[in-house]
């Protein structure tokens, strides 16, 4: 597919953005003067609608806080054959935009990842930066390689991968859950360096260090238990047998001496934990293979686009 002959749409978050949203908008203009391009407004209390209006890009408002719904709420109602998203807060350069379309269209991809290569250069953003670092390294741990930015806000989409992503994340999470989903399904995609560049001046980050990086983390492990169950609770399993081996070994050498189980207690602990390794591994191996079957069903319905 030629990405001159394609249908573009930019699309741009936006919650009190009202202090960038007009060079985000002219910036993606200029660079992909045959985009169409969306704000998608989240909620915002400054000016930001009225802003993105005056800037040309259509507008349209979502009330529930969190990117997952805006994302979700874009995904839906957009119609085009090549989606870019990016952040609406003026720290992505448009500029790297056409290179990532050419990348998509020319390698028949469905994903192409901004990884952001300034990211740890602006001091304002140290936590930030080592929570990015912390969060990759735990997604490589939890389902494998393939992605080194997945909190990064640029990426440019197919639209079967859009038309078939069901976004049930509500914050930044979002994010993680395109990463898992595209892993899932092994679908075609590409990592591309792109500037990361310095906050205006005035303008603050939606992300909240800790209450967006718990909520990131505890996305991880829902989507491992709803992706990869039997890792998940095999890995409890064996913690489980482990122990409770650790434990009964000195019972069974004193039983063995003695014919005596002189520490009751800890043998009915020892013989709790074997049993509920064994629950933990059959509930691994049933939601194992529900697990498979979403997982097919994803992949029908992305090959039906």
């Amino acid at each position: 597919m030629n990405d001159s002959d394609s249908n573009i749409a930019v699309l741009i978050p936006c919650r009190n953005e009202e202090l960038t949203v007009t060079k985000v908008v002219s910036g993606f203009r200029d660079v992909l003067p045959q985009a169409t391009i969306y704000v998608y407004d989240n909620a915002s209390t400054d000016q930001t609608r009225n802003m993105a209006l005056e800037a040309g890009a259509e507008v349209a408002f979502e009330p529930l806080k969190g990117k997952g719904h805006v994302i979700r709420r874009m995904f839906a109602d957009v119609e085009a054959d090549i989606y870019l998203i990016v952040d609406g807060d003026a720290t992505y350069d448009p500029t790297d935009a056409p290179m990532m379309i050419k990348t998509l269209t020319d390698d028949n991809l469905d994903m192409v990842v901004g990884v952001r290569t300034g990211i740890t250069e602006d001091a304002k953003r140290r936590g930030h930066a080592l929570g990015n670092r912390i969060f990759n390294r735990l997604y490589r741990t939890l389902f494998g390689s393939g992605f080194s930015d997945i909190l990064t806000g640029y990426r440019v989409f197919s639209r079967r991968l859009v038309k078939s992503f069901p976004a049930v994340s509500s914050g930044f999470e979002v994010e993680t859950e395109l990463a898992v989903h595209s892993s899932q399904l092994s679908l075609p995609v590409a990592e591309v360096p792109v500037s990361y560049l310095a906050r205006p001046e005035g303008s603050q980050s939606k992300l909240r260090t800790f209450t967006d990086g718990f909520g990131i983390l505890r996305a991880m492990f829902v989507l491992l238990k709803e992706n990869r169950p039997l890792l998940m609770f095999g890995s409890l399993a064996s913690v489980c047998t482990i122990s409770a081996i650790s434990i009964a070994i000195p019972l069974i050498s004193t039983y063995a001496d003695t014919g005596l189980v002189p520490r009751l207690p800890t043998a009915i602990l020892a013989t709790g934990l074997i049993v509920l390794s064994i629950l933990l591994l059959a509930l691994g191996l049933i939601l194992d293979a529900v697990a498979k079957s979403r997982i097919e069903a994803k992949r029908l319905a992305y090959l039906k686009l």
